[in-house]
């Protein structure tokens, strides 16, 4: 399944929920260095869908703040953990 995000990096704390436009809001710590934002992300978004880190790639979107991740999980298994998420 793919989810569309938006990465904001440099964060107080790491957290994911609500959105921003269509997309789930991921918030980390880490500034956007050489990538440490986005594998902060991937690794948020996999521990807030109770997958491991394996299981959450990046599609598209390495150097922006919009991204696409594939999560391979069955989707009826995130949409409602989706759900929650994005009310915040």
């Amino acid at each position: 399944m793919r989810i569309a995000i938006r990465v904001k990096p440099g964060s107080s704390r790491a957290r994911v929920g609500g959105t921003y436009g269509d997309r789930l809001v991921v918030a980390v710590n880490a500034r956007a260095v050489d990538g440490g934002a986005t594998e902060e992300a991937l690794a948020a978004l996999a521990d807030a869908l109770g997958a491991r880190r394996r299981h959450v790639w990046l599609v598209s979107g390495a150097t922006s703040r919009d991204k696409l991740v594939e999560v391979d999980l069955d989707a009826s298994e995130i949409e409602q953990r989706l759900a929650e998420l994005r009310l915040g």
